[in-house]
């Protein structure tokens, strides 16, 4: 079948939040999707913020405002994803791994000449943030996981959720299907309550332009059929860069309790608490950014 077709920037996103800041970088092996803001002082720190599987740039358009009143903000699209390219067959297993994936990042910031302070990730944006560090790309001063997908999941599920990824990325016509389903108010308000989130209708409808793009539920899927979690929770404990670790109360996919082995597998001393986020779900930057971007400041300094 012929190369799935992604969303495209003039068509897409004449109305994508923080349009303004939108910029595409060319790197060796793919196009990426940014937005970036540099602060007027050039001493600023600059923060990049990476988003979870599915999602894109606009996860964080309210935290990104409201952070670059003190400091330089990045984001990005990871590969699949919205705006960003997908990769080339030969490198599709390369740039969807979890050590490929902040492979690539690394690339964005080197080609724009960046040197993040703080990373921020959400969910799936956590391990990548994490194995930026573990693999030796960057040295910032901090990450921050807010509801990081760390850990592989367990039992039976957690035998069986990468092959049959692997398996239905590979199936023709799967993602089309899935963004037929998907795309539509009820299944979409069904998928969204499974994350313990209440978003707003601004959020509810970039979603639904989001999923109702084939190519960008094809690059999520290929996002979980290339990653390995079981390996990246054997090398965790070895970080050695602080690490924030903030979780939603409510959080249905990510539950609380991730972040609290997290912390306690760190040999890193001394071990890090765990910030509870009361009365919050998965997307909770989304569901309260004043109280996220506060947060966020208040460790950035």
């Amino acid at each position: 079948m012929p190369p799935r077709q992604g969303l495209d920037f003039e068509r897409d996103g004449v109305d994508w939040p923080l349009r303004q800041y939108s910029r595409f970088v060319q790197t060796p092996r793919l196009r990426w999707h940014v937005q970036y803001a540099p602060h007027a002082d050039a001493q600023a720190p600059t923060v990049l913020l990476l988003h979870g599987t599915g999602a894109s740039t606009h996860s964080w358009r309210d935290v990104f405002v409201l952070l670059s009143a003190r400091c330089s903000v990045l984001a990005l699209d990871f590969p699949g994803h919205a705006f960003t390219a997908t990769p080339a067959p030969a490198e599709v297993a390369a740039l969807f791994s979890l050590p490929g994936m902040a492979a690539g990042v690394a690339e964005v910031l080197a080609q724009m000449g960046i040197v993040p302070h703080t990373i921020v990730g959400h969910s799936a944006g956590a391990a990548v943030a994490c194995m930026l560090s573990l693999d030796g790309h960057i040295k910032p001063q901090r990450i921050v996981s807010l509801n990081g997908a760390l850990l592989p999941l367990d039992g039976l599920a957690g035998q069986l959720f990468s092959p049959m990824a692997k398996l239905l990325a590979k199936a023709p016509f799967v993602p089309e299907l899935f963004s037929w389903q998907a795309a539509q108010p009820a299944v979409l308000q069904r998928l969204l309550d499974g994350t313990g989130s209440t978003l707003d209708a601004q959020g509810r409808a970039l979603y639904q332009k989001l999923i109702a793009q084939p190519a960008h539920g094809a690059g999520a899927l290929a996002m979980m059929a290339h990653w390995d979690l079981h390996t990246f929770w054997t090398r965790l404990p070895a970080l050695q860069t602080p690490l924030t670790l903030v979780a939603g109360d409510q959080d249905l996919i990510v539950p609380p309790s991730v972040a609290e082995r997290a912390a306690a597998s760190l040999t890193r001393q001394p071990k890090p608490p765990v910030t509870r986020l009361p009365g919050l779900g998965h997307l909770a930057h989304e569901e309260q950014p004043q109280r996220l971007a506060a947060l966020l400041l208040a460790h950035i300094g």
